[in-house]
């Protein structure tokens, strides 16, 4: 189950935007000999990967950026699509998040132009029901070493310089992964409701338990009308106390979302936000992800919310 259904509004003129840029530029265009190698992340947070592995031989740009907004309801631009038709290296999720992007990437193809797909990465089925790739601890590695490889290609005078910077973004990831088996100790299936997927990696690498039915999430992920009975199980999971958090979408909120969250202050469940956009300028993948495990860590243990993490965390 995906996203797709809320992006395919803006798919048809999106390809017409593309189509003219690829008329435009041609299919002929190698890499750039010299300057910053030209390169995209469709998500923030990919971006954040390629500019820190690539350093300054990368221009590395996103599409998606504001965690202010829904980014189901993106739509294309001219402009976006002539970034796209530029770029050498372009790094998507893949999963029917970001079909739209994979759909324009194809419309306008480029000669020696590099695309990661981040499930054909991490070899997931299409019928993986998370898409929310960048929460899996084991999906950040893995994009590292692909942009280093990549980059080393399309510059291979700095190839070594790429992979070191590979080596240190593994090394950087460490606080992260201690901050999860920590929890994982000291927390052991720590029960959770969640209104999406969204964190749902992360949780389950946490040692968390997820008590919301799955189909309640998969429901409000694609904008789709839950069973009622799920609904009322997600309820009781507040009235009952039966959860130490709510682990909620901030960027995509509704009526019921709204409702849970609602519930879950009246009944003294604390409230951590997740995200599908990296949530402000001064985090970079690694902070945001270790912000995400302290913010869980203090609702279970101090019931204390993290509802919002627009401003980064001080470490």
């Amino acid at each position: 189950m995906t996203r797709l259904p809320r992006f395919a509004p803006a798919l048809s003129t999106g390809l017409l935007v593309i189509a003219a840029f690829a008329c435009t530029l041609g299919t002929a265009h190698p890499a750039a000999a010299a300057g910053p190698i030209p390169a995209i992340g469709v998500e923030n947070e990919y971006a954040d990967v390629i500019a820190q592995i690539g350093g300054p031989y990368v221009s590395a740009t996103a599409i998606m950026t504001d965690p202010n907004t829904d980014p189901h309801s993106f739509e294309v631009s001219p402009r976006i699509g002539g970034r796209i038709a530029g770029a050498d290296l372009i790094v998507e999720n893949g999963l029917g998040y970001d079909d739209w992007a994979d759909k324009m990437v194809r419309a306008a193809p480029k000669s020696g132009r590099i695309v990661i797909n981040v499930q054909k990465l991490r070899d997931l089925p299409d019928s993986a029901p998370n898409p929310h790739l960048w929460y899996d601890p084991a999906t950040m590695p893995a994009v590292a070493h692909a942009v280093a490889e990549a980059l080393s290609k399309l510059d291979p005078g700095h190839a070594a310089y790429f992979q070191r910077q590979e080596q240190t973004f593994d090394a950087s990831l460490k606080p992260w992964a201690e901050a999860l088996a920590a929890f994982k100790k000291d927390y052991p299936d720590a029960p959770v409701a969640v209104t999406e997927p969204v964190g749902d990696y992360m949780l389950q690498a946490a040692g968390a338990k997820i008590m919301t039915p799955f189909p309640l999430e998969a429901a409000i992920m694609n904008d789709t009308d839950p069973a009622p009975q799920d609904v009322a199980t997600q309820n009781a999971l507040f009235t009952k106390g039966t959860v130490k958090a709510l682990v909620y979408n901030q960027q995509v909120t509704d009526p019921l979302t709204n409702s849970f969250l609602e519930l879950a202050h009246k009944h003294g469940i604390p409230v951590v936000a997740v995200y599908e956009t990296m949530p402000a300028p001064g985090y970079h993948y690694q902070s945001w992800m270790l912000a995400e495990v302290e913010a869980l860590r203090r609702a279970v243990a101090g019931k204390i919310s993290t509802e919002s993490l627009l401003k980064p965390v001080a470490h």
